[in-house]
């Protein structure tokens, strides 16, 4: 195991009984697209995440590259978690050691300590991320993982130990259920 150190929420019944929420299995593969858009942010109470770590190797097509952590710079550390919103879909919560969002700073020089995230759902990419906080409208029935990524601000995928430094949570949806309420 690297030093690299991700972590993800675990196992978890959500209240009622409506979704599952488990880590995502490693090696999980996405696609890579870069298009521009905006995020929606709102705050709600985080519960406990257990530690993970793990990536995938599927990045030769990146089109805007990697960025290694060099050997003696801090590795940057991320947590991801979901809970359903009290009035519809659900919250996403990214947080982060050894490393901040910096919205401002997009499409500048990049450096290993600040930049943005980019969230992938089932391999494609939804968004990019600013905050610690994005907010989900809905999820349709079904499996649904849920991958954030760290890039620094020229949108390099930053890498430690050759695997993307990245979290991801699996949310599963009974066919009843495709937004809790």
């Amino acid at each position: 195991m690297s030093k690299f150190i991700a972590t993800l929420t675990a196992t978890t019944l959500l209240t009622l009984g409506l979704a599952a929420i488990a880590p995502a299995p490693l090696g999980a593969d996405r696609g890579h697209d870069h298009s521009q858009d905006a995020s929606d942010v709102q705050p709600t109470t985080p519960t406990t995440a257990a530690p993970r770590s793990g990536g995938h190797s599927d990045h030769g097509s990146h089109s805007h590259g990697m960025l290694a952590i060099p050997a003696g710079q801090p590795v940057p550390e991320l947590t991801v978690d979901i809970f359903p919103d009290p009035v519809a879909g659900w919250n996403l919560q990214v947080q982060t050691a050894n490393w901040e969002f910096a919205p401002a700073a997009v499409n500048t020089t990049s450096n290993f300590t600040e930049g943005h995230g980019h969230l992938y759902i089932n391999g494609e990419k939804v968004t990019r991320i600013y905050s610690e906080w994005y907010h989900l409208p809905s999820l349709p029935p079904g499996e649904h993982v849920l991958t954030v990524g760290l890039n620094a601000n020229g949108h390099e995928m930053l890498m430690h130990d050759g695997e993307p430094i990245e979290a991801s949570v699996t949310v599963i949806l009974p066919a009843s259920a495709s937004e809790v309420q």
